[in-house]
């Protein structure tokens, strides 16, 4: 990119105005108080950021770069340069049967599966959205200053009850993976599942068998707690006892409350997250977003950091994660998927995410093998007793890698049930 200047003062006091009043509406939190904004705290200089921390709003960043150029060649002080190599068109059929031939092909080797509350709902697990029978629509009953208060760690701390009353309602073990928990599974099998990203805390991931090396669970875990004042661990035994005898679960050695290793909004992501990305999205070479809304950050960020040839296949009830609008009209890049007349590498298949799963399956030359699988393993879940605790990992599959799985710790997020 070249800049031209019209005067050697006049239009970089501007561009510096400009560039700093974006900057600062993009530091603001939602986690700050009102009235303060993250950029009013001194940063340290010459300390670079974490390039994972600050994915979010890396993003955001090429959107507002996006505007900033547009509205400089408006004023006639910018000359773009015009690209000198053509894109190299991804997918000869940029449609699901594209989708399947590319997966088909020697070229998909590393599927990315990243997933939300859309994949558990057919097994009875209400996800956070949807009109009527979303969760956030149900939680009145609870008395709440917004349903989203419930996940909030500040409110938590003040008043942990409606949390446990709502965990004793949809605890972890009750229900069955659906068919698109199997789908993955069988990614694994074919040897293709290099990740998959859960947004999920049902543990119906492992209950499906999908090895535990292969699963990122970004928003935590029931497995284990910890007090919030001394940081005691305990196991999952003891905070189901006390969350089943409507108690809420304290610490024994200090007055603290014993909270989930489930992320709340204002905490941060597992420090596995951060590792794993740093690995992960640059060898991805298919990506298969299922049942998220693709609203809540850093998650939703993550389409965006695959590289700019690899297909991104969204299986969910309604087109999400799309390309801003306001780009789209100005003609600019930005974030988000591309699923308009001119795409390239982005297809959605919209409806349920469990008959999209079956569609795409069929289409691949699994369908049997996936209503099998589905079959068999819901009768050894009912044999075995598995639906009476939180799904522990298979242990009649075996991890394909020897890597080690990282401990926790870093960015803000929402959990899902």
């Amino acid at each position: 990119m070249r800049v031209i200047y019209l005067s050697n003062r006049p239009w970089r006091i501007w561009t510096k105005l400009l560039s700093r009043n974006f900057n600062k509406s993009l530091e603001m939190s939602a986690n700050s108080p009102p009235g303060i904004c993250n950029g009013d705290v001194p940063l340290e200089r010459g300390v670079s950021p974490n390039p994972i921390e600050t994915m979010g709003s890396r993003i955001q960043d090429s959107d507002v770069d996006s505007i900033r150029r547009y509205l400089a060649q408006k004023l006639g002080f910018y000359e773009p340069i015009k690209p000198t190599t053509p894109v190299e068109k991804v997918l000869n059929e940029v449609n699901l049967d594209g989708v399947v031939k590319w997966i088909k092909s020697e070229r998909c080797q590393n599927v990315i599966t990243l997933s939300g509350a859309g994949i558990s709902t057919s097994a009875g697990i209400p996800d956070f959205r949807s009109p009527e029978t979303g969760l956030y629509h149900n939680l009145q009953k609870y008395n709440l200053p917004e349903p989203q208060a419930i996940f909030e760690i500040n409110f938590f701390r003040q008043n942990p009850k409606p949390f446990f009353t709502l965990a004793k309602e949809l605890f972890p073990g009750k229900f069955k993976p659906t068919v698109s928990h199997y789908f993955i599974r069988l990614l694994h099998e074919k040897g293709i599942l290099l990740r998959h990203y859960t947004q999920n805390i049902d543990t119906l991931e492992r209950g499906a068998g999908i090895p535990e090396d292969k699963i990122v669970e970004a928003h935590g875990t029931f497995y284990t707690s910890h007090c919030l004042e001394c940081q005691k661990e305990y196991s999952l035994e003891f905070i189901k006892e006390r969350i089943f005898t409507d108690q809420i679960p304290i610490c024994t050695a200090c007055p603290g409350v014993v909270k989930p290793d489930i992320v709340f909004f204002g905490e941060s992501l597992p420090e596995r997250f951060q590792m794993c990305l740093q690995a992960d999205f640059q060898k991805c070479d298919m990506l298969i977003i299922m049942g998220s809304s693709l609203e809540v950050q850093p998650f939703a960020s993550l389409i965006d950091m695959v590289p700019d040839w690899c297909p991104r296949l969204l299986i969910n009830r309604e087109k999400a994660g799309l390309k801003s609008p306001l780009l789209r009209i100005w003609g600019l890049a930005g974030g988000g998927l591309q699923l308009e007349e001119e795409a390239g590498r982005d297809v959605a298949w919209l409806g349920d995410c469990d008959d999209g799963c079956l569609v795409v399956a069929d289409k691949l030359g699994w369908g049997e093998e996936l209503r099998a699988l589905v079959a068999s393993e819901h009768e050894r879940l009912e044999r075995e007793g598995g639906l009476a605790s939180p799904h522990s990992p298979n242990p009649s599959v075996t991890p394909t890698t020897d890597e080690p799985i990282p401990g926790q710790s870093a960015v803000t997020t929402e959990p899902k049930l």
